[in-house]
């Protein structure tokens, strides 16, 4: 991972101690609520309903085991034990005392964790695959170019007062595993014929009130360019953004009225500008940005299977070998995701015990590195496949050894009305009744996401999950849309509405019937979303409502 330099780590420190005398001043009635609000958004805190909420950042979804350490730290020291795991790489607290946050963030500053631009109208974390750099099937490692988009926006004065906030995401692979097609700005790296690192150009995607799927507005840019485009993107989005109304104010509602083509066209004309201009890339700031990233030495025969006799014996390692594995593309070693999807539990949430439990394996079985997905796990990505089944005995002794990653119980959800000030109904008592009724067919089922989202700010990103699930108000009680047919990924699609709204009770029965007719409509081997790609959403539309006329 990438190593931070003496300037990174005083700016860092700085931010903290910065905050700790804003926090000092509110405090005492020298700043406002109004004069604070902006301060404490700039430093990842919101007022939720029990308590202030703490986010913390996790560029491009990297941690280091002593990191985590930090975080479980803070989690049983400053909270009640649990973090929460979001769908943007990053970490939340749900029960912080304001007073407190000062000596969080500066501890958090001394293993080079932060919450700067966690939140306001500013570029936020940007993310990236949690295979970056080791799946098998990468094409450029989108880490270093990662770390370059996140040094060029870390603070910068000309984009630290945006219309709205801006996510950004970086893919490198041939699957796109970055959720690209749904982020205000987003680039595929990939090579030329020439064999030069290009990045093709997406803008103006989004979900929330008005979902969007971001256009291509560039190919075959040199990566050189990555920063000047992404600086020109900005200043059309500036300049053109609206202000007025906050609804109406992310680049998708741009992209979307001036259409694609258009807006392409205007950056292109400030790329004119730009494209010369101090932020133009050369290889040998590539390489000094490469040469910060810890060397990892993988060492494992060629070939390695799992051949341990107790392994081969055993069903339940057989199916989280098949399900939470994937494949590496140094010889003799496997991608290890550890669901934090137990049935019954919050998903997304882990304890203090159970993070120092993964600080501990990642030191023991994958060079003390960790990534945090969109999809709200853990995954480890340098574990040597003979030292599978020593982990996996680990995870399960721990609690963590959960066979599901992709599955109908590995769902997506936010923290919902459980804790949000904005949403509308609680996501995790309906994700942990739809877990519960779909764990003993889940194998069945096969791959299936999923997300549920607490109100139409769709942080679980319910538009694209292949049944996606959205929380709405309906007479002081909580209601739920379903949707069928999103997807994040190379083919991505927003979800289709599948009528009315259904009432909480209803919905874990409303999935459970859809789940029932992907069953009966499938061909051999189909998954369910390539079957409601062949079919169509509208029998499982029908499907959702077959018994209860929703209101």
């Amino acid at each position: 991972m990438y190593q931070h330099d003496a300037f990174d780590r005083s700016l860092i420190a700085a931010r903290a101690e910065q905050f700790r005398d804003q926090v000092a001043r509110y405090l005492s009635g020298a700043l406002s609520e109004d004069e604070f609000k902006p301060l404490r958004l700039q430093n990842g805190i919101y007022i939720e309903r029990h308590a202030p909420m703490l986010r913390i950042a996790i560029p491009y979804g990297v941690l280091d085991s002593r990191q985590l350490r930090a975080l479980a730290h803070v989690a049983r020291a400053h909270d009640r034990g649990v973090v929460h795991f979001t769908t943007r790489q990053n970490v939340q607290y749900n029960w912080i005392r304001l007073e407190e946050t000062p000596d969080i963030l500066a501890g958090l500053a001394e293993v080079g964790l932060h919450a700067i631009q966690t939140s306001g109208s500013c570029i936020r974390n940007i993310t990236t695959d949690a295979f970056a750099g080791v799946a098998a099937d990468e094409i450029v490692d989108p880490r270093p170019y990662a770390e370059l988009l996140r040094q060029w926006s870390t603070l910068h004065p000309e984009f630290f007062a945006l219309a709205r906030k801006f996510k950004v995401a970086i893919n490198g692979a041939a699957e796109d595993r970055a959720a690209t097609a749904v982020h205000d700005l987003a680039f595929d790296l990939y090579r030329n014929d020439a064999g030069d690192v290009v990045v093709r150009v997406k803008a103006g995607g989004g979900q929330g009130r008005t979902p969007r799927l971001a256009a291509v507005i560039r190919e075959d840019l040199p990566w050189q360019h990555l920063l000047t485009y992404s600086e020109a993107v900005l200043r059309v989005y500036n300049r053109y953004g609206r202000r007025d109304n906050i609804y109406k104010a992310r680049i998708k509602i741009l992209v979307d009225a001036l259409g694609a083509d258009a807006f392409a066209r205007e950056v292109e004309a400030e790329f004119a500008h730009t494209g010369t201009g101090p932020a133009l890339l050369d290889q040998a700031t590539l390489d000094a940005i490469v040469a910060r990233f810890r060397p990892v030495t993988l060492d494992a025969p060629a070939a390695a299977p799992v051949t341990d006799l107790a392994a081969a014996a055993s069903s339940d390692f057989q199916t989280w070998l098949h399900r939470n594995t994937a494949p590496h593309r140094a010889p003799g070693h496997a991608i290890v995701t550890l669901s934090l999807k137990v049935p019954g539990a919050a998903p997304g949430d882990a304890s203090d015990t159970e993070l120092e439990t993964i600080a501990a394996l990642a030191d023991r079985y994958s060079q003390g590195e960790l990534r945090v997905s969109h999809h709200q796990n853990i995954v480890l990505p340098y574990v040597r496949r003979a030292d599978l089944h020593a982990l996996w005995q680990e995870a399960v002794a721990a609690g963590l050894a959960e066979a599901n990653i992709g599955l109908s119980t590995d769902i997506i959800a936010c923290p919902g009305g459980d804790f949000c000030a904005l949403a509308n109904a609680k996501s995790i008592p309906l994700a942990k009744a739809i877990q519960l009724m779909l764990a003993p067919r889940a194998e069945e089922v096969g791959p299936l996401r999923i997300n549920i989202s607490g109100c139409i700010n769709a942080c679980a990103h319910h538009h694209v999950g292949h049944i996606g699930i959205l929380g709405v108000d309906k007479r002081d009680e909580e209601w739920f849309q379903i949707l069928v047919g999103g997807r994040s990924d190379n083919a991505a699609a927003l979800g289709s509405l599948a009528g009315k709204a259904v009432h909480r009770d209803a919905v874990p029965d409303a999935v459970s019937r859809i789940v029932d007719r992907y069953l009966a409509l499938r061909t051999p081997g189909e998954n369910f979303i390539d079957t409601v790609g062949r079919l169509g959403a509208d029998p499982f539309k029908d499907a959702a409502h077959r018994v209860e006329e929703a209101a």
